[in-house]
């Protein structure tokens, strides 16, 4: 792809257009856990008592790091929205907030749950795969991890605010692949959850040992 490529264009663009509606995008996602509050519970499940949950795109903090830090978790959300990060840090000082860009993310420490809702699936396939090391970095042992997808590779394109939002996702079997390379195990997965607003939904458990 070349920078005259609309897609290239805008999978460059996914952080400047959540920098710039991120309040919008704020009052079009709500404070309430909606269609995920199946999905969060199971993922809550297999989570220590206490345990801490890195979100990666973490947007505003809310609903579903607010969610996580209500039922008792700590909460470290990471986000490139420097204006989403700021509107978390304001309404949720509980949690831990850090603007930054996942695909580099490098805490130095590990967590007990990782969860990359609607956020994982604005990178690029390429930005995608690597990702997994950074999820492996940041995964202790019986972590659980969840996020969304599509339901097969390829690349589709949204719009919010006026501008073109960016979505892609690798397939089904490279997910796998990638998820058992840094010691993960399909927990369940749904492509297209008819109870959860038709998102595509992975949910992973690193092995013990």
């Amino acid at each position: 792809m070349t920078t005259d490529d609309p897609i290239a264009r805008a999978a460059s663009d996914v952080v400047g257009l959540f920098t710039r509606h991120a309040g919008a995008w704020d009052q079009v996602r709500g404070p309430e856990v909606r269609q995920e509050g199946g999905w969060l519970a199971r993922f809550s499940a297999l989570l220590p008592t206490g345990g801490r949950v890195l979100d990666l795109g973490c947007g505003t903090g809310r609903p579903l790091g607010a969610w996580l830090l209500d039922q008792g978790f700590g909460v470290t959300g990471v986000d490139a929205s420097a204006p989403a990060v700021d509107l978390a840090r304001a309404r949720l000082p509980g949690g831990e907030w850090i603007c930054a860009d996942m695909r580099s993310l490098d805490l130095g420490r590990t967590f007990d749950g990782l969860l990359a809702w609607d956020s994982l699936f604005h990178l690029t396939a390429a930005d995608q795969a690597d990702l997994f090391a950074v999820l492996g970095a940041h995964a202790r042992p019986g972590a659980a991890l969840m996020f969304t997808s599509g339901p097969t590779a390829g690349v589709a394109m949204g719009e919010f605010g006026g501008d073109p939002l960016h979505h892609a996702s690798l397939s089904p079997d490279d997910y796998r692949a990638r998820l058992a390379a840094e010691g993960f195990e399909v927990v369940a997965f749904t492509p297209e959850d008819p109870d959860c607003g038709g998102h595509t939904v992975w949910l992973a458990q690193r092995r013990l040992g």
